[in-house]
């Protein structure tokens, strides 16, 4: 779609760049939402891609995956695989989780080449699966503020609702950060749908990290991404009675699915998980 109320484009080269943000001006990343839809309050862009991050780079604690990642950078990711001039290690199983991640988006290979991880994350839709990955595997946000600091929120709680979340004006999601721990975790993913190729009606992720902590994170069904923690993975009546403790209030309303729908398939999804993921290594057909 043409943005007709769009005056200038501003290619970022530096941080400094940023600093227009705010107001009519908006990041332009991948750009697949904000060409979908009429943007009438904006008029000016700051494209960021030309700022050469790394989509993803090994650090000290595990994985920085930029903001502007894309989709197929992103899904591509599985151990022993090469990314540019890096390989993604491949005692790294969790990583596993990007491309069904990547899978439970209604999109086609045309917008995974273009569409962001940021993006994504920066949306906080409810079907946003990638933003729900990322909190499965119990990612961190580094966020570039306007004065030139930066500050980490975790993924968990920078999601306040559809389309709501921490950002404030001028602020740039610069990366997130996937722990070690996580990235040495099994995962195990389920999803349901109304129709076949529909938007997903719920999606339901887990890790079981080498110390047997397990997490379950529910999402498309609720209005943001819920994670259940446990010290060791659970079984069915824990999972079921952890869903019941959900907020009924969560639970999300529209025409991809009613919520009485949405949270009782969680609960099976999320059953099944927490089965698949009882299982020891290596025995899980």
């Amino acid at each position: 779609m043409d943005l007709d109320t769009i005056r200038e484009v501003v290619v970022a080269r530096e941080r400094a760049d940023l600093g227009v943000l705010g107001g009519s001006c908006a990041v332009l990343a991948g750009g697949t939402f904000l060409f979908s839809e009429p943007q009438e309050r904006l008029e000016r862009l700051v494209d960021i891609t030309a700022l050469g991050w790394p989509a993803l780079t090994e650090v000290r604690d595990g994985l920085e995956i930029a903001a502007t990642c894309t989709l197929a950078e992103f899904a591509g990711s599985v151990p022993g695989r090469e990314l540019g001039a890096e390989v993604l290690r491949a005692d790294w199983p969790g990583t596993a989780l990007f491309a069904r991640a990547c899978r439970a988006l209604v999109a086609s290979h045309k917008i995974w080449r273009s569409a962001t991880v940021g993006g994504n994350v920066c949306l906080s839709l409810p079907a946003g699966a990638v933003l729900a990955s990322l909190i499965a595997l119990d990612g961190v946000a580094s966020v570039w503020t306007p004065g030139g600091s930066e500050r980490r929120i975790p993924l968990q709680k920078f999601v306040f609702g559809p389309g709501s979340n921490a950002l404030n004006t001028g602020e740039v999601l610069r990366s997130i950060t996937v722990p070690a721990r996580s990235l040495l975790s099994r995962t195990a993913f389920r999803k349901i749908a109304l129709a076949p190729l529909g938007r997903s009606g719920a999606v339901v992720m887990g890790r079981r990290e080498p110390d047997r902590r397990c997490a379950l994170t529910v999402s498309a069904a609720t209005t943001k991404p819920v994670v259940l923690d446990y010290a060791q993975p659970p079984g069915t009546a824990e999972v079921l009675a952890s869903i019941d403790a959900i907020d009924p209030t969560l639970w999300f309303d529209d025409p991809h699915g009613a919520p009485d729908w949405r949270r009782h398939v969680a609960g099976r999804l999320a059953a099944q998980v927490a089965a698949e993921l009882r299982v020891e290594a290596g025995e899980w057909q």
